[in-house]
């Protein structure tokens, strides 16, 4: 009788809230199609994948194509690097971030504020494609502007494109130039949900704007900074394709500073045409990347159990 009640009442509540169901069926099916559908193709990580059997009909092949990566003898210098970068980006472009989100709020001149976050905003907007050409025409040998300045100033050709040692700085700023206005926009309306009196209060009991961006702003927008370092530490294991093979391609002098796990992929995957083995590359990445969110999750609700994402 019981259970006879809780499908009634399953059913009452479906008919209840029909329109916001169908309100959310659209992006229900979108999630569906484009985000848990395309998952069955994991199993191309454990086939010897061929175009004339397909997905389902290719043979098995169990781990032999997670050895091609174990076995490259690139397997932790591309982790290695790819961890690193992604640490330095996520340190990096929040800092930057809050501050310019600070900066923006500061400002009382909404015109000069308007404009700035726009500037700001304008590189996000702009393809890798395009930044990888404007990076070469700064740092080239023959044509770049750096060059040619310093050539003009008197002082000798500085080979960017034969220096590894210095793409890691080039690299984190491109990084930092093209995702700061975009990635400020959270701590931005974060900023903006702070309640006016709290920053009268202080300003009251004598707190200059220093103190009250460390004693006030600081704070209260800890929970948005936390939940978005844990969605980037999400994809610690992942490098961002478009930028390393955009800004650095095929050149092979500067590999052991800047290859990663998805740009080492993508040259096997063009050399030998091996599907699997690229999903098995992607499969080591995801599993990798939930195994960090989950031990981050856990040490983060040690701390305090509202900054957990679950």
């Amino acid at each position: 009788m019981q259970k006879k009640q809780g499908v009634k009442g399953f059913f009452s509540k479906l008919y209840r809230y029909r329109i916001f169901l169908l309100m959310l069926l659209p992006a229900v099916v979108y999630t569906l199609i484009f985000s848990y559908y395309p998952m069955t193709g994991i199993v191309m990580a454990f086939k010897k994948y061929n175009y004339a059997d397909g997905i389902l009909g290719s043979p098995w092949c169990g781990l032999d194509n997670f050895k091609f990566f174990f076995k490259s003898g690139q397997a932790g210098l591309v982790t290695r690097n790819t961890v690193l970068y992604n640490l330095v980006f996520i340190a990096f472009n929040t800092i930057f971030q809050i501050a310019v989100a600070i900066f923006l709020t500061e400002i009382n001149n909404k015109h000069f504020r308007k404009t700035a976050q726009s500037l700001m905003f304008l590189p996000y907007f702009i393809s890798w494609v395009i930044v990888g050409v404007m990076a070469f025409n700064i740092f080239s040998s023959d044509y770049g502007f750096l060059n040619t300045l310093i050539t003009g100033l008197g002082g000798k050709k500085i080979p960017f494109y034969t220096n590894p040692k210095a793409w890691p700085f080039i690299l984190i700023f491109f990084n930092i130039w093209k995702n700061i206005g975009y990635g400020s926009v959270m701590y931005l309306a974060a900023i903006m949900g702070i309640d006016t009196s709290v920053y009268e209060a202080a300003a009251i009991d004598g707190a200059n704007v220093f103190q009250r961006i460390r004693k006030v702003t600081i704070p209260m927008i800890m929970p948005t900074t936390i939940i978005l370092l844990l969605l980037a530490v999400g994809g610690i294991f992942k490098g961002n394709f478009d930028m390393f093979y955009n800004l650095v391609g095929n050149n092979g002098l500067l590999f052991n500073y800047t290859d990663v796990i998805d740009t080492l992929t993508f040259r096997a995957l063009i050399r030998s045409n091996d599907f699997g083995m690229a999903a098995a590359i992607g499969l080591f990445q995801s599993v990798l990347c939930f195994i960090t969110v989950i031990v981050v999750n856990k040490l983060v609700g040690k701390y305090d159990k509202d900054y957990t994402l679950f």
